[in-house]
């Protein structure tokens, strides 16, 4: 992680960026990316310049571009941990959309120790779980979230049943 005094100060970019981001319309990221591109240029060490790329990138359809610039963003280091927890999502899904389901697994497993409270980390773990052969964990996995996330007043009701059958 590079040290505080070798990033821009953030007045330097953080407007530019702020325009660029603001500029996306109705999915349209034809021209954000060479904007976005030319700022990295200009401030070539700021991670959430990265992690807007990585951004335009999956959204594209660019997945492996998209995962360099994530996994870019993250070797910087991102200060919010609401950027940090989507990039780490963003990066996961890539991997997913890559056909590289152990790795989104273990990626995944990282995130959800950095974000306990983050349900999306637990959803995206059961897919690539499932997609990497480990059924049972999955669906173990992806009803424990339904239980920890729903509201409903029957499934709190047989909560433990249902946790127990999942688990015999």
């Amino acid at each position: 992680m590079p040290s505080g005094d070798s990033l821009p100060a953030m007045s330097d970019w953080k407007p530019a960026l702020d325009a660029i981001v603001g500029s996306r319309h109705g999915g349209k990221t034809d021209h954000v990316l060479a904007a976005l591109r030319e700022l990295d240029a200009r401030h070539p060490n700021v991670p959430e310049i990265a992690a807007e790329q990585a951004f335009t990138f999956s959204s594209q359809g660019a997945h492996t571009e998209a995962l360099s610039a994530y996994e870019r963003a993250l070797a910087l280091g991102i200060a919010s941990p609401a950027e940090q927890a989507n990039t780490l999502a963003g990066r996961a899904v890539c991997l997913l959309r890559l056909d590289r389901d152990a790795e989104a697994v273990s990626a995944l497993e990282y995130a959800r120790v950095q974000f306990p409270d983050h349900a999306e980390f637990a959803a995206l773990l059961a897919i690539a779980r499932l997609r990497a052969g480990l059924k049972d964990e999955a669906f173990a996995l992806l009803l424990d979230t339904l239980l920890e996330t729903s509201g409903d007043i029957g499934l709190a009701a047989h909560q433990r049943t249902l946790r127990a059958l999942v688990r015999r």
